[in-house]
C-alpha cells in the first residue's frame, strides 16, 4: 500500500498539468452544463446563485420546440451531404496520389493546405465566390448560358444554400482524410496486391476486396469525426448564410441552413436562455453517441458478414 502511494506521489507532478487542464476546461464545463440544463437562469450576473430549478422542464420544452426539430433535421441533412462526400473526396485524392504522380510532395501539401486555414476566412472567401452578379461561379454559369443564380447567387436560394455550404466544408477538410488514407494505404503490404495480380484481379476488384476493407478503420474514424463536425457546424453557416434563406414550413419561416449549432448559438448568446441551450447541448451529445454506436455496429456487422 505504501509502495503504491509512493509511486503515485512520484507520478503526480508529471500528470498534474494535464489533470488541471482536464478538470478545469473539460470535466467542469461538462458537469456544469448538465447542472445548468436542469435550471433556468434568472440573473446573468450570477450564473451560480441566480438559478431556478426546473428539473427536466428544459428537455420537455425542447422536444416540443418545432424550431429545434427543424434544426436537427437540417443538421442531419448537412451530415448526410458532407460525410459521404468528404470520405469519397478524401479517398479519391489518396488513391490519386498513391499512383505515383510527379511532384507528389507538392500535390500532397497543396491538397492539405486548405485544412489548416481558418474556417471563418475560408467561408468569407467562398461567400464572395458564391455572390450574385459578380461572384466567380455566377459569372461562370452566365458564360455557360445559365442565369438561374444571377439574382440570388447560390446562398440566396433555399435549394442550393445547404449544398453550397457543404461543398466548402468538404473541400476544406478533405486534405485531412487524404493524409489518413494515404498512411493506411502505404501500410498495406505490396505482396497482397501482387498476389491479387497473379489471380487476375483488376483494379476494381483490388479496390473493392482489398483496399476498402483494410481502410475500414479510417472510414469509421472519418465518419465519427464528420458526425461530430456536422452536429457542431456553426462557423460556416454563420459566416455564409446566418441560417437562411427562409422557407415556409407549416406557415412558419424557417432557415434552410438553420442547423442545430446555429440555433444553439442564438439561444445562448442572443436569447440568453442559458439553461435551455445547455439542455440542447446535452441532447446533441446523446445524438452524437448514438450515431457513433450505430456506425460501429453497422461496420462490425459487415465485418462479420
Amino acid at each position: 500500500m505504501q509502495t503504491s502511494l509512493r509511486k503515485a506521489a512520484e507520478v503526480l507532478p508529471f500528470v498534474a498539468p494535464f489533470l488541471i487542464i482536464f478538470l478545469g476546461f473539460i470535466a467542469f464545463p461538462v458537469f456544469y452544463s448538465i447542472f445548468l440544463s436542469t435550471h433556468k437562469v434568472t440573473s446573468l450576473y450570477d450564473v451560480f446563485g441566480g438559478l431556478k430549478f426546473v428539473g427536466l422542464g428544459n428537455f420537455f420544452r425542447l422536444f416540443q420546440d418545432r424550431v429545434f426539430w427543424w434544426s436537427l433535421l437540417m443538421t442531419l441533412y448537412y451530415g448526410a451531404l458532407s460525410i459521404p462526400a468528404g470520405i469519397a473526396v478524401s479517398l479519391a485524392l489518396a488513391l490519386l496520389l498513391r499512383r505515383g504522380l510527379k511532384a507528389l510532395s507538392f500535390f500532397r501539401a497543396l491538397f492539405f493546405m486548405p485544412y489548416v486555414l481558418d474556417l471563418l476566412v475560408v467561408s468569407i472567401v467562398w461567400t464572395l465566390i458564391y455572390a450574385p452578379h459578380f461572384g466567380v461561379l455566377v459569372r461562370l454559369f452566365e458564360f455557360l448560358g445559365v442565369h438561374t443564380f444571377t439574382q440570388q447567387g447560390f446562398l440566396g436560394r433555399a435549394t442550393t444554400a445547404m449544398p453550397a455550404v457543404v461543398l466548402v466544408n468538404v473541400l476544406k477538410g478533405s486534405g485531412f482524410g487524404m493524409i489518413l488514407y494515404l498512411a493506411a494505404i502505404h501500410s498495406i503490404p505490396d505482396s497482397v496486391f501482387e498476389a491479387a495480380d497473379l489471380d487476375g484481379a483488376g483494379w476494381w476488384d483490388k479496390l473493392r476486396h482489398i483496399t476498402l476493407p483494410l481502410l475500414k478503420p479510417i472510414t469509421f474514424f472519418l465518419a465519427v469525426v464528420g458526425t461530430i463536425g456536422a452536429l457542431n457546424a456553426f462557423v460556416e453557416v454563420y459566416a455564409m448564410t446566418e441560417g437562411g434563406p427562409n422557407v415556409d414550413i407549416g406557415g412558419k419561416a424557417l432557415g434552410a441552413t438553420w442547423v442545430t449549432g446555429y440555433y444553439l448559438y442564438r439561444t445562448f448568446y442572443v436569447d440568453l436562455r442559458l439553461g435551455y441551450a445547455a439542455a440542447m447541448s446535452i441532447v446533441l451529445l446523446v445524438v452524437c453517441i448514438l450515431i457513433s454506436l450505430g456506425y460501429r455496429r453497422f461496420l462490425g456487422a459487415r465485418d462479420e458478414g
